[in-house]
């Protein structure tokens, strides 16, 4: 990247950083809130709201291609000696596919910017929903929420805003991004940040990559569409334009 995509990439991290700092400190009972949704004494919980570490190694001489936005922190992710996003089996799962497919010229550990539609960990994300049951806890995901979406918004506006190599969005995990779903709220401020500009063009859903979704949905798809023929990334855009439709067509946007 170039000096202005890296500086970009730095005020982001902060604001970032300094926000999470803040949402850690406005429920002072999120942790056990956690641990009772969650129902399993057999992992340490340690970061109620994780900060993606990952960001800070960040050099000018990266080559940040996509951002991937997944759910929110799982057990691995909240692992103080981690605090990385995606380090868990679907993680490992999309390390492995971009390793596999070296003509996507796409390293999952050193293009991809991780992010999350909420920072604040659960050990399956729909154990949310029992976590927002508690009034302050329900206000500090939906404002983590509004403000990942603003912020990743324009993270994919400003880095993009040059002349150089475009970066794109790629959001995984999209069945909670549905009417009346956890991730709704995100999925409506980055409509309204994105739906009007050239970049929308730039933002592709897929499936999770957990349990191997992303990839069996992908193998179904390049087989119904008749695509083998075609390079791995053109069916991949593809996919992930079928499903943006799926997601953000609906009336309610």
């Amino acid at each position: 990247m170039n000096e202005r995509q890296f500086k970009v990439l730095c005020s982001f991290r902060e604001d970032f950083k300094k926000q999470v700092k803040k949402w850690s400190l406005q429920c002072s009972n999120l942790m056990e809130l956690q641990k009772k949704a969650s129902g399993d004494a057999s992992y340490s919980f340690e970061t109620p709201v994780v900060y993606n570490q990952v960001l800070d190694s960040i050099t000018l001489e990266d080559d940040i291609k996509l951002i991937v936005i997944a759910d929110n922190p799982g057990k691995d992710e909240q692992l103080k000696k981690n605090n990385r996003y995606l380090v868990g089996q679907a993680g490992k799962i999309a390390e492995g596919y971009f390793c596999k497919n070296k003509e996507l010229n796409i390293d999952f550990r050193k293009n991809v910017i991780i992010l999350n539609k909420t920072p604040v960990h659960s050990a399956k994300t729909t154990q949310l929903k029992a976590i927002m049951k508690d009034k302050e806890a329900s206000e500090l995901i939906l404002e983590s929420q509004l403000w990942m979406a603003e912020k990743t918004a324009q993270l994919l506006l400003d880095y993009n805003s040059g002349n150089e190599k475009k970066a794109e969005i790629w959001l995984v995990g999209y069945s909670e991004l549905k009417a009346k779903g956890i991730f709704e709220p995100y999925r409506l401020k980055l409509y309204e940040r994105l739906s009007d500009t050239s970049e929308w063009n730039k933002v592709y859903v897929f499936q999770h990559f957990s349990m191997n979704r992303f990839i069996i949905d992908l193998k179904n798809y390049i087989i119904a569409d008749n695509s083998a023929h075609i390079p791995l990334i053109e069916s991949i855009h593809r996919l992930g334009n079928t499903h943006k439709r799926e997601i953000f067509n609906s009336s309610d946007n």
